[in-house]
Formats: C-alpha cells, structure tokens, sequence
C-alpha cells in the first residue's frame, strides 16, 4: 500500500471512528501535514483543556513515524517547550502496524500518566516526583492559561 492509500485511509479512520477525547485532519489540502485535537483527559490536570497538535508524515510513512509536535503549551515531563515529545512509539518502538489514531490515544495516556524516568523537562519530573501537588497546580495554571480551559 502506498504511502498515500495509506494516509487517506487512515484520514477517512478517523474522521468515521474518532479516538475518545481525539480529532485530526489534513491543514490545507496537504495529505502529509494535520493538525490534530486533544482535549485534556477528565481527572487530569489538564481536564478541560483543548490542545493543538501538529503531524508531519513522512514520505516513506508507515515505515517511519510521525512527527508530532505540540502546539498549545502544556506543563508536562515528557513535553518540551517546544511541543517535542518523549514517546517511544514515536522514535525507537514505531511500528508500521500503528495508526495516527493509537498514537494519539498514546499520547493522551502520557497526557494523564507522566513517565518522569524519562523527561525531556527534568525540573518538572523532578517536582512530579518530589511535589506532585504543586506539579499539578502548575500544570492546572498552564492548562487554564494556554489551552482555554475554565476554572
């Protein structure tokens, strides 16, 4: 299957059979680039929050991995102030047999269980690990302030 059977049909997945909490689709016309929608996992501290993802499929896609990338700020070990996140599926456990729809689902459960053995953000992991309260104030205020949640 080619790279682009491959992508419509995985469009049209999930446009038909969205993952829960998950939504994506194709940023103007251009079939390698999405955008995807996350909203913040209920009794997370993120809950209520909407968050902006950017995925950029490879030409050699599915033998290589997206790349995703956040958009909205979020206060998270495993994401970086850049959007770049630590997930093993997205680097050395990719898998030809994964669709945008697990990875997503993927990074919603690193969304609501932080991996602080492997941080891209060591101070955050570190107050994770030592303050999980004030870790997830924190994270509560950077959800309220940049992904339109509501106190």
């Amino acid at each position: 299957m080619s790279t682009l059977n491959r992508l419509y049909k995985e469009l049209e997945e999930i446009n038909n059979t969205p993952p829960t909490n998950c939504s994506a689709g194709v940023i103007a016309d251009d079939i390698y680039n999405w955008q995807a929608i996350i909203y913040g996992p209920q009794g997370s501290p993120y809950e209520g929050g909407v968050f902006y993802l950017n995925i950029g499929f490879p030409h050699d896609y599915p033998f290589k991995p997206p790349k995703v990338q956040f958009i909205t700020k979020i206060y998270h070990c495993n994401i970086n102030s850049s959007g770049n996140i630590c997930l093993d599926i997205l680097k050395d456990q990719w898998s030809p047999a994964l669709t945008i729809s697990k990875v997503l689902l993927s990074i919603c459960s690193l969304m609501d269980d932080q991996n602080p053995d492997d941080p891209l953000m060591i101070d955050i992991a570190n107050l994770y690990i030592q303050d999980k309260t004030q870790f997830e104030q924190n994270a509560r205020e950077y959800t309220l302030r940049y992904a339109g949640a509501e106190e």
